[in-house]
């Protein structure tokens, strides 16, 4: 039954990722051209991150940034990267780089409409985002209710199911303890959490993510050290498994279309996510915030994944034999080759920073969506939804990685192509 389950979701995955695919080249192409290679503008980025706002409430654009670098730095990051080499190969890393350069301009334009579009509820709190921009932008209010919708389906069940599933199984591999254990524990630390409000959320991964990111890069540089002289070859196979041309399926569109589809998963760029997470801040400033959200898109796919991407090429992970795949044993073999037990433990602490995050943004939006649903959220409601989310982390940490990773890629697909298709019908009200 689990097997059917996963090649229908597999058939359907495949479908939709050849139209996304295509529409994100086509459609990051043409914001390339719209903002004039904004994505390259390098110093922008830069002047922007570091502007002071004149505007004190609500929360910061380095909140905003480190809220939405809390969904982007995942466990996608780390087992989605490793299961993309594992079964795409190396050359989904080079697909992972290409498509972070071509979706960027669409990072800045949901960011900008987001902005744009974003509205103030009666406690002072912003919100925002596509389902917004959707209603009042485009007119359509019951695709925007679509989008919130699915926004939280997608996050707090699929998204936050597969981090908790992930943390999981990266303390059972080092620790002898029951599962259910660790994902008990894990429900009542975020519900502690996520109960204290929006501001307390930005404020948890305003400390967790620059702490986890620097750590991370250091130890993928202490790696890339001691492995120097492996370092050329590795890009070569990088690049050269890129276009390997073997069959239609198991070739080159097999290893784009994974490395696109984890680029995506991992980034997310397009999906309008850090829209919402931009829209909570206090600044007004659209294009301030859509450079801030490029530079998210930057330090997720070129510092983290590509980390990620050289800890298991300069290991032997094409070694393993495994089977209904997370991704994170994959991490775990070459974390363990380089560094032996400390490894271990340095992913373990590693996940546990990356994954909480990324649930207490899921959990966010999830919250932004359930706002948009109903204009007066009644505080039962908001509560259901953290009872619900406490509930989730639990069964996501003893359920079917590949099913959950399935059902992710479905929602992320679709979740992509409302987006895609409102930022484009609004293409002449985005400015560079």
């Amino acid at each position: 039954m689990k097997d059917n389950v996963i090649d229908i979701l597999g058939d359907v995955n495949d479908k939709l990722w050849i139209v996304v695919t295509i529409l994100i080249i086509l459609v990051g192409i043409y914001f390339t051209v719209k903002l004039s290679a904004s994505q390259f503008n390098f110093k922008k980025m830069y002047t922007m991150i570091t502007k002071k706002e004149k505007n004190n409430s609500g929360i910061s654009s380095f909140k905003t940034l480190m809220l939405s670098l809390a969904g982007r730095i995942g466990v996608g990051s780390i087992s989605g990267v490793a299961l993309a080499i594992y079964v795409g190969g190396p050359g989904t890393i080079f697909w992972i780089w290409v498509i972070s350069l071509l979706s960027a301009p669409l990072a800045y334009s949901e960011t900008y409409l987001g902005i744009k579009y974003k509205e103030q509820d009666d406690k002072g709190t912003y919100k925002g985002g596509p389902a917004y921009y959707i209603k009042k932008a485009l007119k359509n209010y019951n695709l925007g209710v679509l989008y919130a919708v699915m926004i939280m389906i997608c996050y707090v069940v699929w998204f936050i199911g597969i981090q908790s599933n992930t943390i999981t199984k990266a303390v059972t591999d080092v620790v002898n303890i029951n599962p259910i254990m660790v994902g008990l524990l894990l429900s009542i630390v975020a519900f502690l959490v996520i109960v204290g409000g929006v501001k307390k959320i930005a404020d948890a991964t305003a400390k967790i993510v620059p702490v986890m990111s620097l750590v991370y890069i250091g130890l993928a540089i202490f790696i890339i050290i001691t492995n120097i002289k492996l370092i050329p070859s590795i890009l070569m196979l990088i690049a050269s498994d890129a276009f390997k041309f073997k069959t239609v399926t198991a070739g080159f569109f097999a290893t784009m279309l994974m490395g696109i589809q984890r680029g995506i998963f991992s980034n997310e760029a397009g999906i309008g996510t850090g829209s919402i997470a931009a829209s909570s801040g206090s600044s007004n400033d659209s294009s301030m915030q859509g450079y801030v959200q490029m530079i998210g898109i930057y330090i997720t796919s070129f510092l983290i994944c590509t980390a990620t991407a050289i800890i298991i090429l300069t290991s032997n992970y094409n070694t393993l034999n495994l089977s209904d795949l997370n991704g994170i044993e994959i991490a775990t073999h070459a974390f363990k080759y380089h560094l032996g037990n400390t490894g271990n433990i340095i992913l373990v602490i590693s996940i546990l920073l990356f994954a909480f995050s990324t649930i207490l943004s899921g959990y966010y939006y999830g919250e932004s969506s359930l706002k948009f649903l109903f204009k007066k959220t009644n505080k039962k409601y908001i509560m259901l939804l953290k009872i619900s989310t406490a509930l989730i982390i639990f069964f996501g940490s003893i359920f079917s990685p590949s099913i959950l990773w399935e059902f992710t890629d479905v929602f992320v697909a679709f979740l992509a192509l409302i987006n895609i298709y409102a930022i484009y019908k609004l293409r002449n009200e985005i400015k560079s």
